[in-house]
C-alpha cells in the first residue's frame, strides 16, 4: 500500500512538473506592446473601413478598401517589397479581386509562417463587424509587430471573395502556399471574422475556434494552439474566453489543406451581418479594442516574439535584413526587409579581402535567392548597398 502510494505521488509530481512546464508563462514584455493597443485606432480604422462603403467583387469600394490597406500597412513602416498582391477572378467573372499579403521575415525559422488573416470584402453595406472589425484587430497587430524581432515569419493577408464562399482564401491556399517550391512552411494560421460585439449588451467573451473537421491529422495540433490563444486571452486582457469549433471562414480552405487552424469569433453575435447596418453603431468598440489586445498577445506569442530593446535596435538598424540559411552551401536567401524599392549591388567578400562575387538585385519580392554552391567553403562578408545604404553581415558557407 505504501509502495502503491509512493508510486502515485510520484505522478503526481511529474505530471504538476509537466503541466508547468509546458503552460505558458507571463510575458512583461508581451504585455508592454499588448498594451500600446490604441482605441483611438481602432475606432478611427472602423470609421474609415464603414466609409468605404460596399466591398464586393464589381464594386469600387472592394479596390478602395484594398488601397486603403495598403496604404496603412505601408504608413505603419513595411515597404513595398514586403507587400504583394495576389488577383484572381471567380464564378464566371471577369471582375478582378485582390489579396493583399504582408511579410514579416523571422529572425530563426524565416521559412516557417504564422498567417494572421481576415477577409475585407462585404456581402452587403460596408460590413463593418464582417469583417472591418476583424481587419482593424490584423492592421493593429501588424502596427505593432513591425519592429519587433520575432523568429517565426509572420503573414498578414487579407482576403476578399470570402462572402462568395471563400474564394480569396482558396486561391491563395492553391496558387500561394501550394504553388511555392518546396510548399509553403505554415505553423499556423489565426483567422480573425466578426469580433466587434453587440451594441447594449455586455461584451466579455471572446470565442476561440479550434479545428474539429476531417482531415483528423491536424486536429490535435489545432486544439493545442487554440489553449495557448485562450491563454494568451486570459493572461494579457480582461477577457473571457469561450471554446468552440472552427467552421465557414478563411481559415477553412487551409484546414483542407491539413494546415494547422486556430481563430477569434465574436461570443454575442451580431444580428447584422450581411445587412446594410452593418455599421459601427451596432457594435461595440470597446470590445473589438480588447479583442485588438487579444490578437496583438498571440501575434507575439505564436510567433515568439524577442521584446529586448536591444535587440530591436539592432534588428532595425540593418533595415531588417538577413541572409539565411546561414551556414549555407547551395542558395543564399537574402531579406531584403524594409529596403525601399530599387536595384541594389550585392557583393561577397572573402577573409582576405577580395570581392568573389558581385551582382545586381532589385528588390520586388520579399525573397531574393544568389547560387552560392561554386564557392569555396569559409567565412564571407555579404554587402548589400545601393547610393544611400549599406548593410554588412558576416556569411558562412560550408
Amino acid at each position: 500500500m505504501k509502495s502503491l502510494n509512493k508510486q502515485l505521488l510520484i505522478v503526481v509530481i511529474l505530471l504538476f512538473f509537466a503541466s508547468n512546464v509546458l503552460s505558458q508563462v507571463y510575458n512583461s514584455g508581451y504585455q508592454n506592446v499588448v498594451n500600446q493597443t490604441s482605441q483611438t485606432n481602432i475606432t478611427t480604422n472602423l470609421n474609415q473601413f464603414e466609409a468605404l462603403g460596399l466591398k464586393r467583387r464589381g464594386n469600387p469600394g472592394l479596390q478602395n478598401t484594398f488601397n486603403w490597406l495598403k496604404n496603412k500597412y505601408l504608413s505603419y513602416g513595411y515597404s513595398e517589397s514586403q507587400i504583394q498582391t495576389y488577383t484572381y477572378t471567380y464564378s464566371g467573372s471577369t471582375e478582378v479581386c485582390e489579396n493583399l499579403e504582408v511579410t514579416k521575415i523571422g529572425t530563426l525559422y524565416p521559412t516557417t509562417f504564422i498567417i494572421i488573416c481576415g477577409h475585407y470584402d462585404t456581402i452587403a453595406g460596408s460590413g463593418t463587424n464582417d469583417n472591418g472589425s476583424g481587419v482593424v484587430s490584423i492592421l493593429e497587430a501588424a502596427r505593432l509587430l513591425q519592429n519587433i524581432p520575432t523568429e517565426y515569419s509572420i503573414k498578414f493577408v487579407n482576403f476578399s471573395g470570402e462572402e462568395d464562399g471563400l474564394k480569396g482564401s482558396q486561391h491563395y491556399v492553391s496558387n500561394v502556399v501550394n504553388a511555392t517550391n518546396p510548399k509553403m512552411n505554415i505553423r499556423l494560421v489565426f483567422n480573425l471574422d466578426e469580433v466587434g460585439g453587440v451594441s447594449g449588451m455586455v461584451n466579455n467573451t471572446i470565442t476561440c475556434e479550434r479545428d474539429n473537421s476531417t482531415p483528423t491529422t491536424n486536429n490535435a495540433a489545432s486544439n493545442t494552439f487554440t489553449n495557448q490563444l485562450i491563454n494568451c486571452v486570459e493572461l494579457y486582457t480582461s477577457l473571457n474566453t469561450f471554446l468552440s469549433y472552427a467552421y465557414a471562414s478563411d481559415y477553412m480552405p487551409f484546414q483542407s489543406n491539413n494546415e494547422v487552424i486556430t481563430g477569434f469569433f465574436e461570443t454575442n453575435e451580431t444580428t447584422h451581418k450581411h445587412t446594410a447596418t452593418d455599421l459601427l453603431v451596432n457594435m461595440d468598440p470597446v470590445y473589438n479594442f480588447n479583442v485588438a489586445k487579444a490578437t496583438v498577445a498571440a501575434a507575439l506569442h505564436f510567433a515568439i516574439a524577442n521584446t529586448s530593446t536591444l535587440l530591436q535596435d539592432e534588428f532595425n538598424n540593418d533595415f531588417q535584413v538577413s541572409f539565411f540559411p546561414n551556414p549555407t552551401k547551395e542558395i543564399l536567401n537574402i531579406n531584403t526587409g524594409k529596403l525601399p524599392l530599387g536595384k541594389y549591388n550585392f557583393s561577397l567578400i572573402d577573409v582576405n579581402g577580395k570581392t568573389v562575387f558581385n551582382t545586381t538585385i532589385d528588390n520586388k519580392n520579399p525573397i531574393e535567392q544568389i547560387n552560392i554552391g561554386n564557392f569555396s567553403d569559409g567565412i564571407y562578408i555579404g554587402i548589400i548597398e545601393n547610393d544611400s545604404q549599406l548593410i554588412r553581415k558576416k556569411i558562412v558557407i560550408k
